[in-house]
């Protein structure tokens, strides 16, 4: 088969399409051929050395993919040859083949296309464990979302909004707060124009949010924490803003507040498994009858990677870009 694969060069990196060698089938497993696969932030961070796969996993690039299966492995009695599925990976997914547990795999939704089925799995169970399973966000409660027009973004508007919650969003441009205010936001906040701390406490009422999804970090840290009220949780799923700051320990002690630290890669597939099976028993139904469907940025060949994570890398992409394999 083909893969994607990281060739490093004098200049930093490049990503080639070439031939490489077939996965093997384990028990448990299936083999599905690929249709598609998607960018996520961890790709451009293990392409550049620095994010490594667990052990185990394929070194190739690809958190999630969608296709058709090829072959089951023994043992494996609830899919069948030619099933459509799309699948949460620890890698894997820029290639022509992967071989998957079977308990990571989703049904293609009805109607969904597998462009659009391969956008589900990351970034729709990023934002699931953590919004509602480590911070435990309810109906009635208010989410600040930091980058609301990413991928993980999108997703989250949808379900917050979708479980009856208040959500609040910051982004970077006009579009991309435009897609945010189109996705459900109830405010939606230009970071680089406007304080979102300022705006965020003007339409609380003073009052604050419940719930922070913050892929930013240590940039954004003190002012998260401003935020929270009192027994509020706030989320890191990312550091892009770095990795190291100073807390007020006795704020967090008066509020009662909880820092939460989460990954999703490394975890055992019998969590990712439990995972899927309670997104699937919140949200299966919404996500039948459209109302959770990711946003699309843009459709580029799997072979054209390279160019796909030079857009992600500048921030242009507003949702989900998609790599087609077939």
């Amino acid at each position: 088969m083909h893969a994607i694969e990281v060739e490093q060069t004098d200049s930093g990196h490049q990503l080639v399409w070439r031939e490489v060698e077939d996965p093997v089938l384990k028990g448990g497993e299936v083999l599905v051929s690929i249709h598609a696969t998607t960018l996520n932030r961890a790709d451009l961070s293990q392409a550049e050395g620095n994010y490594p796969p667990p052990p185990g996993a394929p070194h190739i690039m690809g958190l999630d993919m969608s296709g058709e299966i090829l072959e089951t492995g023994a043992g494996v009695e609830d899919w069948q040859v030619g099933d459509k599925a799309c699948a949460l990976l620890a890698g894997g997914g820029y290639a022509e083949q992967v071989a998957v547990d079977h308990r990571l795999l989703i049904p293609v939704p009805p109607g969904w296309t597998f462009l659009e089925a391969a956008c589900l799995p990351e970034v729709y169970l990023t934002a699931y464990v953590n919004i509602f399973m480590e911070a435990g966000f309810q109906p009635g409660e208010t989410i600040l979302i930091h980058g609301g027009a990413s991928g993980v973004g999108t997703a989250a508007i949808q379900m917050a909004k979708g479980a009856g919650g208040r959500v609040i969003t910051t982004a970077g441009r006009p579009d991309k707060v435009e897609t945010c205010r189109d996705q459900g936001a109830d405010l939606a906040i230009n970071y680089r124009s406007e304080d979102f701390v300022a705006r965020t406490l003007e339409f609380t009422e003073g009052e604050g949010v419940d719930v922070i999804l913050d892929m930013v970090g240590a940039e954004y840290l003190a002012r998260n924490i401003s935020l929270l009220k009192v027994k509020g949780r706030l989320v890191f799923i990312a550091t892009l803003g770095g990795a190291e700051a100073i807390v007020n320990i006795g704020q967090l002690m008066g509020k009662r507040a909880r820092l939460i630290g989460s990954v999703l890669r490394a975890r055992p597939v019998e969590e990712k498994a439990e995972i899927i099976r309670r997104f699937r028993q919140q949200f299966w139904e919404q996500v039948e009858e459209g109302s959770i469907r990711p946003v699309i940025d843009k459709v580029m060949p799997v072979a054209e990677a390279h160019a796909a994570h030079e857009r992600m890398r500048a921030y242009e992409n507003i949702g989900k870009i998609v790599l087609k394999v077939r």
